[in-house]
């Protein structure tokens, strides 16, 4: 059987796709990349779907063997990727043979890196997806919801060796945070429960992302924000929710939130946002920005616009051989 074997998981891998949707109603979250963005990227570099599993390899520390000939792609946050000890560029493919080494060092800038390979990982779905949610013990190699450990086996879906692209280095995501981060907000019903005060101290203020920060979300520190109300009835919670909890510190709830809650809510992260935010380390300094639906819905096109013509301007890539990349 192809597959790769897991010498060592590292800090913390996962097996992701893009996510497990519609199954809220039985108390299951979304799960899927933090940085959906780095993670769509190494699919489409080895011109996978979209929806095709993955690693998500928090930290570093991730070495495999591969006991094929394939392909692979890593994206995401800056680390050394090796090859057999020999340094290959992120953001793009590479051909590995069967016994090849393939480690990923600890990151540099950013938390997560994404390791795709061609046809991605055959890894069994539960609800429709094979994203991993350890708090809810769900997905993954085992369908257990459990992260990766050294012996495991990693089937693929398919082996073949693809021509070379990549992603030029002006077109990847700057994860250097030295300068801060704006987070654009839209706010949700709830903000009427926050005075003209409350809300202005929440917009002009900076926040710290503290070191109370995982898969489910990521607590900030700041100025506190008061609410008329401390506890409302639970209700559905929406990726990138900015909830005030009695203690007054925002927290961005992220893919691995709970479905439900009762603290109020100031509004929603835009979620190109929050794929910044998964990269950015304790410490990091961040302010809200205040959008509307529209400006939301405008971003959101052209992100959209600007990834489908980088598509498009893969078919000029030339192979380090000088040959045309015919994919």
């Amino acid at each position: 059987m192809s597959h790769f074997a897991v010498l060592n998981p590292g800090v913390l891998s996962l097996i992701q796709d893009a996510g497990r949707f519609g199954q809220s109603q039985l108390g299951l979250t979304n799960g899927g990349p933090l940085d959906a963005g780095s993670a769509r990227w190494a699919n489409a570099l080895l011109g996978n779907s979209s929806n095709a599993s993955f690693i998500e390899c928090s930290i570093g520390g991730l070495q495999l063997q591969a006991q094929c000939n394939t392909t692979l792609c890593v994206t995401g946050a800056s680390l050394t990727l090796t090859v057999n000890g020999t340094a290959k560029a992120m953001w793009q493919s590479h051909s590995v043979k069967s016994g090849d080494i393939i480690e990923l060092g600890m990151v540099s800038q950013g938390l997560r890196a994404y390791l795709a390979v061609a046809g991605g990982f055959n890894i069994t779905p539960q609800f429709g997806s094979s994203a991993t949610v350890m708090r809810e013990g769900i997905g993954g190699l085992n369908q257990n919801g459990a992260k990766l450990q050294a012996g495991d086996k990693l089937p693929l879906t398919a082996t073949a060796t693809l021509p070379t692209r990549q992603l030029a280095a002006a077109m990847q995501p700057n994860f250097d945070f030295s300068n801060g981060l704006s987070l654009r907000l839209v706010e949700g019903y709830q903000h009427q429960l926050f005075s003209s005060v409350e809300r202005q101290r929440f917009y002009l203020n900076t926040y710290t992302v503290t070191p109370k920060a995982d898969r489910m979300g990521v607590k900030l520190s700041g100025p506190a924000i008061s609410c008329s109300s401390t506890s409302l009835l639970s209700e559905g919670i929406c990726y990138g929710a900015v909830q005030i909890p009695p203690d007054g510190q925002p927290i961005v709830l992220l893919n691995d939130r709970q479905t439900l809650g009762g603290y109020p809510k100031i509004g929603s992260v835009l979620s190109l946002d929050c794929w910044l935010l998964a990269q950015a380390p304790a410490g990091t300094q961040l302010q809200f920005v205040k959008t509307d639906p529209q400006q939301a819905h405008n971003a959101l096109l052209l992100a959209q616009a600007r990834y489908q013509r980088l598509l498009l301007s893969m078919a000029s890539i030339k192979n380090p051989d000088g040959t045309a990349d015919d994919n």
